[in-house]
């Protein structure tokens, strides 16, 4: 029998939807949804998750996962809708013994700060930011670095495992988000790499196609050039409704961010989030993050 009965799940976006899909046909626990648009709570009720209030999640749940679009969304959602409204935050609803795991990217002075404020309430939090596309949310083969103590981990991991392959323990609260963070900050240098690669080779008169070929049998082969390169670099291909240029651009911004209060620079990232700037600029913001390659000449 699973630990927990009862599961609340706050944000189900582009990644928690299928997120909170696989905790309902996996995991063996009721669960509560909300999220400000009806249409995903509408589909996650085919699989049995029930659409609720975050009062109702935070009062019938003993864990409550958020998966949120911004720092800015991950506080309201724990201290409240404003000065005015903070009864309507977690901070003041949940109650001690309870879980939360925030699975959004966040900063890391935000998340230590968050961790500290449940932590006087005796609420244990985790941050686990997910790692990977929107096709392995869907597959349920994401990839997270979890920030908590090794007895939480392990009572936290068989929910985590419903939608993820690759668990690992990063260390104490706020590990998550530095892997994260950096994570995100390696693999965009490298998409923004990729774009400069195919501009060059398209200036010069020669084929990209083969190019991303050679490449990836080659020393410059990486999930990046596999994924981002070969189906959205390359095809020139960037949706909406996918991990957008302005998401991308926070996470870097993170990154940089980080290494300023370190006394770290970090140019290749603050060179990123100024071509994620120049998207935005142009218009790219809401396409799929490789659209840095649309701003970049050819």
């Amino acid at each position: 029998m699973s630990e927990f009965q009862t599961i609340g799940f706050i944000g189900v976006g582009v990644m928690g939807e299928p997120m909170c899909r696989h905790i309902a046909t996996k995991y063996g626990a009721r669960v509560l949804a909300t999220d400000p648009d009806a249409a995903p709570l509408e589909r996650l009720r085919a699989h049995g998750v029930t659409p609720a209030s975050v009062q109702e999640i935070v009062s019938q749940s003993e864990v409550i996962l958020m998966s949120l679009p911004s720092e800015k969304v991950v506080r309201a959602v724990v201290e409240g809708g404003g000065a005015t409204d903070a009864t309507s935050g977690l901070l003041n609803l949940c109650r001690s013994g309870q879980v939360v795991i925030d699975l959004s990217t966040s900063p890391l002075t935000l998340t230590k700060e968050i961790a500290a404020n449940f932590s006087e309430r005796g609420i244990e939090f985790v941050d686990a930011p997910v790692m990977r596309t929107r096709a392995a949310a869907e597959a349920g083969s994401l990839a997270v670095p979890v920030g908590a103590s090794e007895e939480l981990f392990e009572r936290i991991r068989p929910i985590i495992a419903t939608f993820a392959t690759d668990i690992t323990l990063s260390g104490p609260v706020g590990a998550g988000q530095m892997v994260k963070i950096l994570n995100n900050m390696v693999l965009y240098e490298t998409v923004l790499a990729l774009a400069e690669a195919r501009a060059i080779c398209v200036k010069a008169g020669y084929d990209p196609e083969t190019l991303f070929h050679a490449m990836s049998t080659g020393s410059a082969d990486s999930f990046a050039l596999r994924n981002h390169g070969m189906k959205a670099i390359l095809p020139q291909d960037f949706p909406e409704r996918a991990f957008p240029v302005t998401y991308a651009r926070k996470d870097v911004q993170f990154a940089v961010d980080m290494a300023e209060s370190l006394g770290i620079d970090a140019s290749g990232a603050r060179n990123l989030v100024a071509c994620f700037d120049k998207a935005i600029e142009k218009g790219h913001g809401e396409k799929y993050a490789p659209a840095i390659s649309l701003v970049i000449n050819a």
